[in-house]
């Protein structure tokens, strides 16, 4: 199977490597064959930096997460700099309160954030973890209600398929569900064993082959690849799921 969608690495994965050396995690990830980078922050580098420092290493900004609080209390800040180092997607990427009126109040956050983003032509995401699958009192689940209630031009979503499979889902179906509204996706893997500990792309029991065909029927614009945690270094973990990567698409060959 061909696709002609880029591979980025979300950095949380290399949170404290990059907390030590910024700018040579970001060459090591270049060196792996990474096409791009979602952003968890930039380190002590400013944006302008940032974007100096993608164009010395041929990576793109596919995208940043930003903290519910950030995106609510200093927007104008966060476009102007996603704009800077030329990410179109931003991404609300966890959230602490999740009574049922935290969530009407969510989707209101995200209504207004979103429509923002629209008008400096940026695109909101939602990231979800596993409990955006724990039903509402009404029966529905919190991610289906984030995007029953707010316009696929308010909000997108950015699945993580390891949280969807951890929460007793099938990936492939919420992105077949949300066909054109999935522009960001999360590739990760789960071992097989009772922990369902996070693991490197290939090695564990998520149907990934499932997910990359309908991904790319769904308009996926880039596969993100993330570890949260992992039992060897991020590095090598992230060197294995490249390797994986470039065995299904071998154009990823450079």
């Amino acid at each position: 199977m061909n696709t002609p969608i880029p591979i980025a690495v979300q950095l949380y994965t290399l949170r404290n490597e990059t907390a030590a050396d910024f700018a040579g995690t970001l060459r090591k990830v270049a060196d792996l064959g990474f096409d791009a980078v979602e952003f968890a922050g930039f380190g002590d580098m400013t944006a302008l930096e940032v974007k100096r420092l993608l164009d010395e290493l041929g990576l793109k900004a596919a995208s940043s997460h930003v903290p519910l609080d950030e995106l609510k209390n200093n927007l104008p800040q966060v476009i102007e700099d996603q704009k800077t180092i030329g990410s179109q997607y931003v991404v609300c990427p966890y959230i602490e309160n999740r009574s049922e009126a935290d969530y009407v109040q969510l989707i209101e956050d995200l209504k207004k954030i979103g429509d923002e983003c629209r008008q400096h032509g940026l695109t909101l995401c939602y990231h979800n973890h596993d409990f955006e699958l724990e039903p509402l009192p009404d029966g529905r689940k919190p991610l289906d209600a984030i995007l029953e209630e707010t316009d696929e031009n308010q909000v997108q979503a950015e699945f993580d398929i390891y949280w969807l499979q951890k929460a007793g889902d099938q990936p492939s179906a919420w992105i077949d569900r949300y066909q054109g509204r999935t522009p960001l996706i999360h590739l990760k893997d789960m071992t097989l064993d009772e922990e369902q500990y996070f693991a490197e792309l290939g090695t564990g029991g998520v149907d990934l082959d499932t997910v990359f065909v309908l991904g790319e029927k769904a308009g996926v614009k880039y596969w993100i690849v993330e570890q949260d945690e992992s039992r060897r270094t991020p590095l090598e973990s992230l060197e294995i799921s490249m390797n994986y990567l470039k065995e299904k698409f071998p154009q990823l060959n450079k």
